[in-house]
């Protein structure tokens, strides 16, 4: 299965608290961090809640 990148771009102060739980579960603790997780339909799905605050690249295998 294919990987991708997700990095954090914009802070969390003044979001709803859906939105600062999706950063939290997808494992995006502070502004600049990134993580490289399964691109999965439950992911894709976290990041257009957020999409706005994250930025997403693939990951070559």
């Amino acid at each position: 299965m294919s990987k991708i990148k997700i990095t954090r771009t914009r802070s969390g102060i003044c979001r709803i608290d859906a939105q600062i739980e999706t950063l939290k579960h997808l494992g995006l603790r502070k502004v600049n961090h990134s993580v490289v997780v399964e691109d999965t339909p439950v992911i894709r799905g976290m990041i257009k809640r957020v999409e706005h605050m994250v930025k997403v690249a693939p990951v070559a295998d």
